[in-house]
């Protein structure tokens, strides 16, 4: 299927690996331009370079290294894609605990990386893709959104914060072919999840491997969801095709998430 995409820009954040590099990844190999942004800049030009030798010259791929959580961060990212006709908003989940231990700062620091941020980059962006009548934006949240985990306070509270803001003006921008969408994953097969898992190990006092397997065995397809399969959800939510699905919140978990609706 073409996507009908070609030759548009996307900014995509937290690129350099895992789901948003599935993204970049998917996007790219559609024609699409891309933009991407993660703090680590050794790591990112390596994406970077991988990406345009998948693709060829055809497709421009730029990297910049920024912490997007920030108010220069943004602005240095928007500087090299003013006009994005795509944003992708991801950035990493604040850390796991015991709520009785977090501080206002770590609520401040989690609510920054997981809702005013993705809020402040749609601000900057919609209203030029509404004025070309088209712009896709899918933000990265979790399945903790619909099945919210007890550890993962920080991210429930932080996401389901950002959920609610999307619910709301994803019904305004639509008329003018402007969606935003969620995607929400399970487990997916990153370092992100080696190292929760590794954390789990270590704290039951198993060997990952053992803990690895165990959580495998718990999903209904028996498998980790792949990079790759995210990035092409994603592709999708960014095509010409979806400008019918807008506000939604779309779980890619291998059907863990038990409910009916």
């Amino acid at each position: 299927m073409d996507l009908g995409i070609r030759g548009k820009n996307a900014l995509v954040c937290g690129a350099s690996k895992g789901l948003g590099r599935g993204c970049a990844e998917a996007l790219a190999a559609e024609g699409v331009h891309i933009t991407l942004v993660a703090r680590t800049a050794e790591i990112l030009e390596a994406t970077a370079a991988e990406i345009r030798r998948a693709v060829g010259d055809g497709t421009a791929v730029t990297a910049v290294a920024c912490d997007i959580t920030t108010v220069e961060g943004r602005t240095k990212a928007l500087a090299a894609c003013p006009q994005p006709d795509i944003l992708i908003n991801n950035a990493g989940g604040p850390p796991p605990g015991d709520f009785r231990n977090w501080s206002r700062d770590d609520w401040i620091a989690a609510i920054d990386a997981n809702m005013l941020t993705p809020i402040e980059l749609i601000k900057a962006t919609v209203d030029g893709m509404i004025a070309r009548r088209f712009g896709r934006i899918v933000n990265i949240t979790s399945s903790a959104v619909k099945a919210p985990i007890d550890i993962l306070g920080l991210s429930n509270g932080a996401r389901s914060g950002l959920t609610g803001f999307v619910a709301g003006v994803s019904r305004k921008t639509v008329a003018y072919n402007v969606t935003i969408n969620n995607l929400l994953p399970g487990p997916f097969d990153t370092a992100r999840l080696t190292a929760t898992l590794a954390a789990a190990a270590k704290s039951a006092g198993k060997s990952a491997e053992e803990v690895r397997e165990a959580r495998r065995l718990q999903n209904p397809a028996q498998r980790f969801g792949t990079t790759a399969e995210f990035g092409a959800a994603c592709a999708f939510l960014c095509s010409s095709h979806a400008g019918y699905m807008t506000g939604q919140n779309i779980l890619l978990d291998g059907g863990a998430f038990p409910g009916t609706f």
